[in-house]
């Protein structure tokens, strides 16, 4: 792509934003840059990219500009129903992302991770088995840092490990990663995308320009991933714990790749179905990449899981405290409550997006969970669905730390507190990481104590 005349306007300048500017600056392209978020953070952000000669816009002089730009790039956080990109659309200008872009300029072969669940532990999962196999990788994508923000540590030798969302995925067209893995479909973000059908379409997105030399990943067991081997050209490759398939699976208690015994499940270090299923799609990536066994098994017994992700962080009065914040909808949350053994203070909440609280019910039915404290945007509706389920245990406030502090007073020696939201933290933090450290602080110094 050649840049010296290209003209860009970057919609959005969080860490997609900053990254895919400084990446365009820095190979000659014209970049304005706008955000109508206020906040000091972007306003710092904003300073930033102009002492780097990006030209900041403002609400009054964006919609006149679309006319002499070349591209619009939305940042994640951007919608493509958002009446920038549908003006610049009416204008046939260029509508792109962050992701899409700043994959056009990679060397290396990618791969990605997309679905509703599990894809951070995934692509951890794999960065650490690809380190341990001596081959040199970059994690990126979701998982905090973007791929434009990588783009200097990248040659062809490298391995890009990206962790892609549905918001990435709406503006790509002709992202083609070697690897591609969709670990779960389940309803999420229905507020930007309206419906599941759409939410799906969003997700399938990462198989459609795949070609006869890569790789599509999918969850057998999930039918509507199972589905989408029909969206891509790739070679398919499914994953599953109850089925012998054409990949990675589980049976009698070992694990198996392609009918090869690779380890037993046990040796995995972090529990849950769901980690199995993480860590299937890991094996399967791996193999596909000529990663030994050995190095795969060593990774797999040394793996310590996420942060943020069913996180032990302290036990406090004899209550075990676990972060959970990742968990950022209903089917995570049920996944995180059916990995703990004792008596359980369940925090939820946050921001609504629009789901449906009664799975969440549904699924803890019979679990450990004693109680339950809803708090931010969305406590209203999880008390009303509390209500038709049936459980009487709740308690609601709009506040998190005093959350945080109701759910230590309902707990008693022996108990454990998890938060697990099932819900966006965009309420009152900047993204999950923020919320989980907030709780994480609260309980490691214990200053909610009276």
């Amino acid at each position: 792509m050649y840049l010296r005349k290209t003209v860009f306007l970057i919609v959005g300048v969080s860490k997609s934003g900053v990254g895919i500017a400084e990446l365009l600056l820095k190979r000659g392209a014209k970049c304005y840059v706008y955000d109508d978020n206020e906040n000091d953070r972007i306003k710092a952000n904003l300073a930033e990219l102009a002492e780097h000669g990006a030209s900041v816009v403002d609400k009054s002089e964006v919609f006149a500009l679309l006319r002499k730009i070349d591209a619009v790039v939305l940042s994640p956080g951007v919608a493509i129903d958002h009446e920038i990109p549908l003006a610049a659309r009416k204008l046939g200008k260029r509508i792109t992302g962050e992701l899409e872009l700043a994959s056009e300029f990679c060397l290396a072969p990618i791969i990605a991770v997309t679905g509703t669940n599990g894809k951070t532990t995934t692509c951890t999962m794999i960065d650490a088995v690809l380190h341990g196999a001596g081959i040199k990788s970059e994690l990126c994508g979701n998982v905090g840092t973007p791929l434009s923000a990588v783009e200097d540590n990248i040659d062809p030798d490298t391995v890009v490990v990206l962790e892609a969302s549905s918001f990435q995925l709406e503006t790509v067209r002709s992202f083609a990663p070697h690897i591609a893995i969709i670990t779960n479909i389940t309803p999420d973000h229905l507020s930007r995308h309206y419906n599941m059908d759409n939410y799906v379409y969003v997700k399938s997105k990462i198989l459609a320009n795949l070609t006869e030399t890569e790789y599509a990943v999918l969850c057998y067991d999930d039918p509507l991933v199972r589905s989408l081997n029909e969206k891509t050209r790739g070679k398919v490759v499914y994953f599953s714990t109850k089925e012998e398939v054409n990949g990675a699976y589980v049976t009698d208690g070992k694990i198996f790749y392609k009918g090869k015994y690779i380890t037993d499940l046990s040796s995995l270090p972090i529990s849950g179905e769901h980690n199995t299923y993480n860590a299937l799609a890991c094996l399967c990536a791996a193999m596909i990449m000529g990663v030994d066994k050995e190095d795969i098994i060593e990774a797999f017994r040394t793996f310590k899981g996420v942060k943020h992700r069913i996180q032990f962080v302290k036990t406090v009065d004899g209550v075990d405290y676990y972060n959970d914040s990742k968990a950022t909808n209903v089917d995570a949350t049920v996944k995180a409550v059916a990995t703990m053994s004792k008596p359980t203070v369940l925090i939820v909440g946050g921001k609504d997006k629009g789901l449906d609280f009664s799975p969440l019910f549904d699924g803890i039915k019979g679990s450990n969970v004693k109680s339950i404290v809803a708090t931010g945007e969305s406590a209203f509706r999880i008390v009303e669905s509390a209500k038709k389920s049936g459980f009487a245990d709740i308690s609601m406030t709009e506040d998190f730390n005093v959350a945080v502090y109701l759910a230590k007073k309902i707990a008693v020696h022996g108990d454990a507190v998890l938060l697990s939201p099932a819900c966006s933290s965009f309420d009152r933090f900047t993204d999950f990481e923020q919320r989980g450290d907030a709780f994480i602080k609260l309980v490691e110094n214990e200053i909610y104590d009276e």
